[in-house]
């Protein structure tokens, strides 16, 4: 029986892939450990390897498809003695997929899933008679108000929770209803034809969304919608950060050891360190419940072609600034690259998004969700201030924090900027 090649799940949360490269051709033989392909998810490329050995007997997906679901057939090996009329009596659906181990520039990454992830209820039409017979909807609170903000009437859901019951996944995946309905129709509103739009026709170039943009739209639309923010702003004065960064930076040695501590390293820094003494802050919102962390995993927003990704500096709280110089430049090159593992860029536990080197003085950041919080970082500029009574000139750095309502209250978000702030403005208390 030939040995299907499917696609894999890159990640705990990938469900499609795009298949960006074939790095063999039908009839080429192949060998367990050989890279066969490179797929892309939504913030990674990775190169798969075969677990199997054999001839490459056909190619079912061509180079750039997008939109290939988590193992779906890809190709088939052949193996000894088979010829092609074997693969035409292969099952479409294998029913034990094989699932390749993803390789990042030659070193294994991810280890095989022991089955394929379960896929998420797909919501249908429901029968006439969902509804009890006292007219009541059985559905979830989070299900009802999601269905709200979306315009969606629930009485043509049906629920996949006990007894029928409407819950979150069931309106969320509303977008698998085929597009004749009308509940599809409510779900998703089409875009304006340029008739209507008052732009002329072939005044404008399309742009095609990849699977990295669909992924931050979705999450940042998700999170606006249901995350109550509020925001906290500071300002730190930064001229002995500033100075201490220079002294440290002329002590670096030279080789292996060398580096180069930038402020944003100071800023990772002291967001663990404030968030150790503030550990009510370094909580998640899971839905049923708080999830308050032990570590302070530091994730970073990086700028990258297509959007950003946010690799994570884990356990910063322990790590001293030239550690979280190296670990971030290593990082920040991989992610530009796209080089990643999904295990550096999902989870943590806070967010930074620094936008100074850019000039932007202030701005307001959208929280990463599950995390509490994010912290958005303004550009450091020479501003007047009054210190004992005369005016002075001082390096002002604006800083402001989004938090979830439902994990950070005020208060407890007040207390997190100015431990944060202490350890900026006197920043010695990070060396000790």
């Amino acid at each position: 029986m030939p040995v299907s090649i499917t696609m894999p799940a890159l990640s705990p949360t990938m469900e499609e892939g795009t298949l960006a490269k074939w790095l063999v051709k039908e009839g080429d033989v192949v060998s367990a450990g050989d890279l066969i392909a490179e797929i892309e998810t939504d913030k990674a490329t990775m190169e798969v390897e075969s677990v199997d050995e054999g001839t490459i007997g056909k190619i079912l997906i061509g180079e750039g498809t997008e939109g290939v679901k988590v193992n779906e057939v890809l190709a088939w090996i052949l193996e000894e003695g088979e010829d092609a009329g074997a693969i035409e009596a292969a099952p479409t659906s294998p029913p034990k997929p094989v699932v390749e181990k993803p390789v990042v520039n030659g070193d294994p990454g991810i280890l095989p899933m022991a089955e394929p992830p379960k896929t998420k209820p797909v919501a249908q039409m429901a029968p006439a008679q969902q509804p009890a017979s006292n007219g009541r909807l059985f559905a979830s609170p989070l299900a009802r108000r999601i269905a709200g903000q979306k315009g969606i009437d629930l009485a043509g859901v049906q629920g996949s929770g006990p007894g029928g019951r409407i819950v979150k996944s069931d309106v969320e995946n509303l977008g698998a209803i085929p597009s004749g309905s009308s509940i599809a129709q409510q779900a998703k509103m089409p875009p304006m034809p340029p008739s209507t739009s008052g732009i002329a026709e072939g005044s404008y170039d399309i742009i095609k969304l990849d699977n990295m943009r669909k992924t931050i739209a979705r999450r940042l639309t998700e999170s606006k919608s249901m995350v109550p923010h509020f925001y906290l702003t500071i300002d730190c004065e930064i001229d002995a950060l500033l100075k201490l960064r220079r002294d440290l930076n002329a002590k670096s040695p030279e080789g292996e050891d060398a580096y180069k501590i930038s402020v944003n390293d100071f800023i990772i820094r002291a967001s663990a360190l404030a968030l150790r003494k503030v550990p009510d802050a370094n909580a998640s919102w899971m839905e049923d419940v708080i999830w308050r962390h032990h570590h302070a995993d530091i994730s970073v927003a990086v700028a990258i072609e297509g959007g950003l990704i946010t690799p994570i500096i884990r356990e910063a709280e322990t790590k001293g600034l030239a550690t979280i110089a190296n670990e971030m430049k290593d990082l920040a090159e991989r992610a530009h690259s796209r080089k990643l593992m999904p295990e550096e860029y999902q989870g943590g536990t806070f967010s930074v998004s620094n936008l100074g080197m850019f000039g932007i003085r202030e701005f307001s950041a959208v929280i990463n969700p599950p995390h509490g919080a994010i912290l958005a970082v303004g550009a450091g500029e020479q501003r007047p201030v009054v210190k004992d009574g005369s005016l002075q000139i001082a390096t002002i750095m604006t800083v402001t924090l989004s938090c979830d309502h439902r994990v950070v209250d005020g208060a407890l978000g007040a207390q997190l900027l100015a431990a944060f702030k202490g350890y900026i403005e006197d920043p010695v208390t990070m060396l000790l």
